[in-house]
This record gives structure tokens, C-alpha cells and sequence, in this order.
């Protein structure tokens, strides 16, 4: 097979991986609601941890990272053994995250990318995703902004790829991503300026965008109960 169709065929693989939600997977496995339902109406790890399960929060985190890095790791290997082209490795990371942003199984409504991202950067340099890694994880854990810790790390990450390999193709793709990855936080920096952005973990303003835990649901219904009996 002419290698350029293998390429053809690993960005078109890479996609459709990317267009699986774990996120909804995750709500299915645990019986939550869909995450587009409620909070930011993001089917991310970020609004599934909204919901109170923080199990269903870190199997979407784990799985739309997992999606990222596998697409990427078979790419990186299977490239070098049928001599793919050079480019064939940044194809397969750029159609993997934005079949994440835009999957075909959602109608192309996505989630905004961010653990995909560190799942990719993580396969094509382990240093590069840990240290991307690390600086999302520093700011989120300081301010408690999970949409700002994204920021930052969007555009450390093209720094980090540059100082790594100056200007080698993988540099591109890895900028691609992180512009991307911006334009899919913008609502949210605009609520960061305003200061009406929801902190990490904050189901009180996950309940005021619409969120509904089933504790309170459950109080909410028992309460009812009780209202009617006393009549």
C-alpha cells in the first residue's frame, strides 16, 4: 500500500478515536447524567467532576488522554516501520485532538481538548508533556481555575516544543493544537476578566448553570414528601 495512504488511513483511525467521548462513556458506566445537560455543558473530565463523582471525573480524564497518547504512539511507531512520510506523525496528532473538538458521533460538539492535548504531547515527547503537564497542574492547584491552568499551559507548550527542536514540523502541529486549544477557552477567559468563572470543584456554581447532583435531587424529592404528608 503507496505510504501515503497508510497516512491517509491513520489520520482518518486517529479521528474517529478522537471523536469518542469519555466523558459520555463515563456517565453511561455510572449512571450520571449527560455532562451536556448541566454546569458548563462541556462533556469534559472538568464537568463530569461537577456532577460529585470524582471516579467519573478521572476515567474521562484518563480516557480522553489515553486516546490522545495511543493515536500518537502507534503513529510514531508504525511511521518509522513503513517509512512513513515525516509529516504523518503531526496528521495523526492534529486529527485525533480535533476529533476530540469536533467528534462526528456528537454532530461535532466537543469537548475543549485539554486532557487529549497533554495525552498527544505526552507520546510525542514525554519531557515536553510533563512539563506542560506540570505547569497546568501548578496554576490549577495554586488559583483553582481549571480554564486557566488550560490557558497557560496552551501557550507554554508551543515554548516548550521550540526550545526543545527549534523548528522541526512537530512544532507546527503542536502550535495548531495550542491556538486551538485557546479559541475553545475563550468564553472562558472572558468569564476569568469578568470574575464569574466557576473554581475547581465549585458545585454551587455548577448548581446555579444548571447542574443537579443526585444527593440534592434526592433531598429535593424527600423534602416533597414530607410537605405532603404534614398537609
Amino acid at each position: 500500500m503507496p505510504p501515503f495512504l497508510l497516512t491517509a488511513l491513520g489520520v482518518l483511525a486517529a479521528y474517529l478515536l478522537g471523536s469518542i467521548s469519555f466523558a459520555l462513556v463515563a456517565s453511561r458506566l455510572f449512571g450520571l447524567a449527560d455532562p451536556r445537560s448541566y454546569g458548563s455543558k462541556n462533556p469534559g473530565a472538568t464537568n463530569v467532576l461537577r456532577s460529585g463523582h470524582k471516579g467519573a471525573a478521572i476515567f474521562t480524564l484518563l480516557g480522553d488522554a489515553a486516546k490522545g497518547w495511543l493515536a500518537v504512539f502507534l503513529a510514531s511507531h508504525y511511521s518509522r516501520q513503513y517509512g512513513l512520510p515525516d509529516y504523518t506523525v503531526g496528521l495523526v496528532a492534529l486529527a485525533v485532538f480535533f476529533g476530540h473538538l469536533y467528534p462526528i458521533f456528537l454532530g461535532f460538539r466537543g469537548g475543549k481538548g485539554v486532557a487529549t492535548a497533554a495525552g498527544v504531547l505526552l507520546a510525542i515527547n514525554i519531557w515536553l508533556g510533563l512539563a506542560t503537564l506540570g505547569t497546568w497542574i501548578f496554576v490549577a492547584l495554586t488559583l483553582r481555575y481549571s480554564s486557566l491552568a488550560a490557558l497557560v499551559a496552551a501557550t507554554a507548550a508551543p515554548v516548550f516544543a521550540v526550545l526543545a527542536w527549534g523548528k522541526e514540523g512537530i512544532v507546527l502541529a503542536i502550535g495548531i493544537i495550542s491556538m486551538a486549544l485557546i479559541g475553545k477557552h475563550w468564553p472562558n477567559l472572558q468569564r476569568l476578566m469578568a470574575g464569574s468563572e466557576p473554581k475547581i470543584g465549585g458545585k454551587k456554581q455548577a448548581l446555579e448553570n444548571g447542574a443537579t447532583p443526585a444527593k440534592t435531587a434526592h433531598a429535593g424529592v424527600m423534602k416533597a414528601k414530607r410537605a405532603k404528608h404534614s398537609r
